[in-house]
């Protein structure tokens, strides 16, 4: 606690902090709100001394636009799939790394490495793995380089996939993505999950030995209860950068979105932000952002609802 006659010291130290929140999160969050309800606003147009009206145009406007259904679907897509499947991988990757003594550290760094890689360089090297280097789609298809992925399933007896390239289907582009964005999440999840794990209490594991538990048994009914405050971070916490999934679809498929032959089909909610704001729509994009964060925080409540009777502190 603060003496009173000190605390004037403590706000001195604070004041730098302070001053940068409000300038760079206060004000642009306040500033999304406001240019969201002015009909049509344009940063340019409002400097010329163009005034606008008050309303909720632009709100209509993103919800009638016509890939807007697109951009949602993409977005939920990616969340529903990749958050429980990136979750449990997670937990499964943590006790496993929990039980192993010997290369214990060597292995935690390597699999926390690709948290602390560039998404971007990420999505390049994933671009490159299920690329098809060559013509697909004539009636004789000529296959130059099929992919380190292709090559990989080949062993298996199966026909190179177009994953990526022009004319791929819907459902391979978003297996690319499920695959890389699950990959992508496993780091930090492993690390949180395994901190819990190595603070609980080893005499809960010794008891269950004692009566004979099995390991399944034992993982369902004393792992994961004690370990559900954290799985419930990691899960709240998925689903809002699942929400605003946006670098990992530019890192493969560049900035169209999609194969060549499809751009925007992988286009998100956080993409049509991003290009509603590159052709002078800030008002447009503003109204798209307090969209997403009314679905965000929607999902946070109902999270934190059920939270309230699975998660055992």
């Amino acid at each position: 606690m603060v003496e009173g006659k000190n605390q004037w010291k403590a706000w001195i130290y604070l004041l730098p902090c302070l001053i940068l929140l409000l300038i760079f999160t206060v004000w642009p969050i306040f500033n999304t709100v406001r240019v969201a309800f002015l009909d049509g606003y344009n940063g340019m147009k409002a400097v010329g001394g163009t005034e606008f009206s008050f309303g909720i145009k632009n709100f209509s406007d993103v919800v009638m636009y016509k890939e807007f259904g697109t951009c949602l679907l993409n977005t939920i897509l990616l969340c529903v799939i990749t958050v429980p499947v990136s979750t449990l991988l997670a937990l499964l990757i943590a006790v496993c790394l929990n039980s192993i003594k010997p290369l214990n550290r060597l292995l935690q760094t390597i699999y926390f490495l690709p948290y602390v890689t560039n998404t971007i360089a990420i999505g390049m090297v994933f671009a490159a793995m299920f690329n098809i280097v060559g013509t697909m789609g004539t009636q004789n298809p000529i296959i130059t380089t099929a992919g380190i992925i292709n090559n990989i399933i080949g062993i298996f007896g199966v026909e190179p996939i177009n994953f990526i390239n022009t004319g791929s289907s819907y459902a391979a582009n978003m297996a690319v993505m499920i695959i890389y964005i699950v990959w992508n999440a496993l780091p930090f999840k492993i690390l949180i999950l395994l901190g819990g794990l190595q603070s609980v209490n080893k005499q809960y594991y010794d008891a269950a030995k004692i009566d004979g538990t099995s390991r399944s048994r034992t993982f369902w009914r004393i792992t994961v209860p004690l370990l559900s405050p954290m799985i419930a971070y990691v899960v709240i916490t998925g689903f809002i950068g699942g929400f605003k999934e946006y670098s990992s679809i530019i890192g493969i498929f560049g900035e169209k979105l999609g194969p060549a032959s499809e751009p925007g089909r992988l286009n998100t909610m956080v993409g049509y932000i991003y290009s509603s704001l590159s052709l002078g729509n800030e008002g447009r994009a503003s109204a798209a952002a307090i969209i997403l964060f009314g679905i965000i925080m929607a999902v946070t409540l109902v999270q934190l609802y059920v939270q309230k009777k699975r998660v055992h502190y």
